[in-house]
């Protein structure tokens, strides 16, 4: 037995006994080990303990932005480390790497964004919006306006607050316990929103929380019109106006910010994956100059949240440098051309392949709808993701109530080889599922 096999076989065991796996199957890690144990990543490609190349046509989690293997992040990372690796920003201490990337994320965020609250992901970005929107209106003299609303088929991550504004429900019946005075409307609808607002009372509302572009519930694109119709509807009825821009920001959709395609500016913005393309860990909320004029004029005492990690030194720097390859070698507008690629080549799977339903995209966020009653056999794409990781692409299967949809969002340095490689995998593994179901 060769070594390479000896010591994935060691990592395999080891996993298995030792490592609980986020978002898997427990029952599925036991009985078959980890799916890949992934040693080296290099541009749109990553290679596992055996030598195997994939593309990875999600980004691993939709946050690897600049592609895998860029040294200059690591780099930014080991300069910053060897001056200073951390310090607290609690007491109002601060260091400037934090200080430089929140004038940064001024610079480039919409319309009147200006001030950052810094936390180490995406979860805690939109706990810390939900509880920043109550506190503002305790300050402001209104504590009943306390109910968050969300839409259908969100996602806004595990942590409690963020689990309870998930608008996709097996991932809220997975705790028994969920935070109270959270609300959930048709997902495409404004007019869904200002019902809701009125049979509860506009007086009982805080914020409306929305992704500018669904990801993780299956890459669901809003009517063009959608948001400035919400925008009115939480300025007619004082409602703040929140954006999830956890996935769809720092060039993923073809624009610096996802909400940028509807010519509106929220109140809050929620941040992370992309801004440092996953070398490190870090998130964060931008707020309105307005809201923080009233934060500055309102708050007595200790603002009392804050996270060990806000305004971590090495994750700023590693920001910092990880923008600057963004806008330096012109990835946003790389994402707007490469997704116009990929959604071709969705359509020209769509008008071969009989279980392809609807195809849509939005930059380099993409998804390709199995038409599952084509076939009676129940959700198939998680098979189809299957056979494309035997044959070098990572895709994702978004199996939901009456969803059966793969999803993409490949690196925003793919070029169009690329793109085409990954569009002959995904037809060829749709149409291996073909073979056994149709």
């Amino acid at each position: 037995m060769s070594e390479s096999k000896i010591v994935a076989q060691e990592l395999a065991e080891l996993d298995k006994k030792h490592f609980l796996h986020p978002t898997s199957s427990i029952q599925q890690q036991q009985e078959q080990g980890p799916g890949f144990i992934f040693t080296k990543g290099e541009g749109v490609y990553l290679e596992d303990v055996s030598g195997k190349k994939l593309i990875d046509g999600m980004s691993s989690l939709w946050n690897v932005n600049i592609g895998h293997g860029r040294k200059e992040l690591g780099q930014a990372a080991m300069e910053q480390m060897n001056k200073l690796a951390f310090s607290s920003c609690f007491a109002t201490f601060s260091n400037e790497p934090a200080i430089r990337l929140a004038a940064k994320l001024a610079e480039i965020t919409p319309g009147n964004l200006n001030t950052t609250f810094f936390t180490s992901g995406g979860s805690e970005a939109n706990d810390t919006t939900y509880k920043l929107a109550r506190h503002y209106w305790i300050l402001k003299g209104r504590p009943e306006k306390k109910k968050i609303i969300s839409r259908k088929r969100s996602y806004h991550g595990v942590a409690m607050g963020a689990t309870s504004a998930t608008g996709l429900k097996p991932f809220r019946d997975f705790t028994n316990s969920l935070a109270p005075d959270f609300y959930y409307v048709d997902n495409l609808s404004a007019q869904s929103l200002r019902e809701m607002v009125e049979a509860e009372g506009p007086e009982s509302i805080a914020a409306f929380v929305a992704e500018p572009v669904q990801g993780a519930g299956g890459v669901h694109i809003a009517p063009e019109n959608y948001f400035k119709e919400v925008r009115k509807v939480c300025d007619d009825y004082d409602i703040l106006f929140i954006t999830d821009e956890v996935i769809t920001g720092f060039g993923r959709t073809g624009k610096t910010f996802g909400i940028e395609h509807y010519g509106v500016v929220p109140d809050m913005m929620c941040f992370a994956k992309g801004v440092t393309s996953g070398y490190a860990q870090l998130g964060g909320v931008v707020l309105s100059e307005s809201m923080f004029e009233d934060f500055k004029e309102l708050s007595v005492g200790t603002l009392l949240h804050g996270y060990t990690y806000s305004g971590h030194p090495m994750a700023c720097a590693v920001a910092l440098k990880n923008i600057e390859i963004i806008e330096n070698e012109n990835l946003i507008e790389n994402a707007k051309n490469m997704g116009e690629e990929l959604l071709k080549g969705f359509k020209w799977i769509q008008g071969e392949r009989k279980l392809v339903g609807d195809v849509r995209g939005l930059g380099l966020m993409g998804a390709v709808e199995i038409e599952s009653k084509v076939h009676g056999k129940g959700p198939l794409s998680p098979m189809i993701v299957n056979e494309a990781a035997k044959q070098g692409l990572i895709c994702r299967s978004v199996v939901f109530d009456d969803m059966d949809t793969l999803v993409f969002s490949p690196p925003l340095t793919i070029n169009k080889q690329e793109i085409e490689s990954l569009i002959n995998i995904l037809h060829d593994s749709i149409y291996a599922i073909e073979q056994k179901f149709l």
